[in-house]
């Protein structure tokens, strides 16, 4: 796709509306937080209200229908796939040709804000609406799209919608995955309605580009308005049980105990002497985000842990450094402290480059428009990263606010920013659908 030439000649009489697209920002704000609604639950440490959208649970599933009928009132045709995707198709004017793709989730953390996910579908909704008050037909389809179960946290493998849809995991054994109470994704999908009759393995298309908010700090720190994402760095997620033996807290001395949470805190505090040691690059993130103890009473040694171990680095090689190093770590731990430690992976991606091509339109057109603007590789995974691997894809991030902070109530951007983001999201659909 030589994108140059589409910004040189492709617009031809639309090409003044580019980063003047008429974005509603009020409309978008008012959406963002009407979506925020559904799910939504009062933070107990900072009062705040914050959202609970799992996914596939009834208010995912209450989220879905909303959006969907968004997507109906602009008049986008909606499709829903076998692992549960939605599609808003909005045509052009040679619908044989492959669309531009652009969308997010909107499933959450249990502690979530109203912005991740939610504002690339809705801000790619915002745009067709946008185009449509300009009453523009791109020569290509364009598709607003929301993916299942991209947090990963109820069926414990992140990007699963996008994953499968971009073949990277068999449908199979996406619908087989099981929550914590054993509940398998097709059941889940079943019940809510959402198990679609289409073929959930999608046609590459022209370009996917993904509308998100930051999730760090670093463009409000250094005062840049979007950014024009790189890449995503590489995830590890791994599970690990670890079994020794429960016993009595008061009548079993210390040097008799195989203490499983004993094991958990040592590998915990070991992540985090990794970190500090440097051997992994600055840019080495390492979490225990999980932690289970049974019998998980005050008085009982544990006798079993669950926990999880959640690594990311940019560098491909220094990531298998690190699973590899953490590893061999414990293996000797559970020599030491007498208990079994069994880890598998849930989650593995390596590092992803996003195309230059299509960051090169979305810098052009910030570029034109006098928007401070800076390129950022993602610390966080994307559904684009999946859709990087069969088109050209490439994101654009707005300022998170409060420290960036994400996958919390205080996660927060402003309106200004998010209809800016929109409006660059829809300047580059523009060209690369023209």
């Amino acid at each position: 796709m030589d994108c140059g030439r589409i910004m040189r000649s492709g617009l031809g009489h639309n090409a003044g509306l580019a980063m003047t697209l008429p974005i509603d920002e009020a409309r978008l704000w008012a959406s963002l937080h009407e979506l925020a609604a559904i799910g939504q639950y009062r933070d107990e440490d900072t009062g705040l209200l914050g959202v609970n959208r799992l996914a596939l649970t009834d208010a995912d599933a209450a989220g879905r229908r909303q959006v969907m009928r968004w997507f109906e009132q602009v008049g986008l045709a909606v499709r829903v796939d076998r692992i549960g995707n939605v599609y808003g198709r909005r045509s052009g004017l040679d619908d044989s040709l492959a669309p531009v793709l652009t969308g997010s989730h909107i499933d959450s953390v249990p502690t979530a804000g109203a912005f991740d996910g939610c504002l690339g579908v809705l801000g790619g909704l915002e745009v067709c609406r946008a185009l449509d008050a300009a009453k523009v037909v791109t020569r290509r389809p364009i598709e607003v799209c929301f993916f299942t179960d991209e947090e990963g946290c109820r069926f414990g493998t992140d990007m699963l919608g996008s994953a499968v849809a971009c073949g990277r995991l068999p449908l199979e054994l996406a619908w087989s995955l099981v929550d914590r109470d054993g509940i398998a994704v097709k059941n889940e999908l079943a019940r809510i309605g959402f198990l679609g009759e289409v073929n959930e393995r999608i046609g590459p298309p022209h370009a996917y580009v993904e509308l998100h908010i930051e999730q760090g700090p670093v463009l409000a720190a250094e005062g840049f308005e979007l950014g024009v994402v790189t890449g995503v760095q590489a995830i590890s997620w791994q599970e690990l049980t670890i079994v020794g033996k429960s016993a009595h807290a008061g009548t079993t001395p210390m040097h008799l105990r195989r203490d499983a949470g004993f094991a958990a805190a040592r590998i915990h505090v070991q992540l985090h002497e990794m970190i500090a040691s440097g051997r992994y690059g600055a840019e080495m993130r390492a979490t225990m985000g999980r932690l289970e103890l049974a019998p998980n009473r005050v008085n009982v040694v544990p006798g079993r842990v669950l926990c999880t171990v959640d690594l990311r680095n940019p560098d491909d090689a220094r990531m298998a450094d690190a699973e590899r190093d953490v590893a061999a770590y414990w293996r000797s731990l559970a020599e030491e402290l007498r208990v079994s430690i069994e880890a598998r992976h849930t989650a593995r991606t390596a590092s992803v480059t996003f195309s230059a091509e299509v960051q090169a339109v979305i810098a052009g057109h910030l570029r034109d428009a006098g928007v401070r603007h800076r390129h950022i590789l993602s610390g966080a995974g994307h559904d684009a990263q999946e859709f990087a691997a069969i088109c050209p894809t490439a994101m654009i991030f707005v300022p998170g606010e409060h420290d960036g902070i994400s996958h919390n109530p205080r996660e927060y951007s402003t309106a200004a920013a998010c209809a800016r983001g929109a409006r660059a999201l829809g300047s580059t659909i523009l060209t690369l659908a023209s």
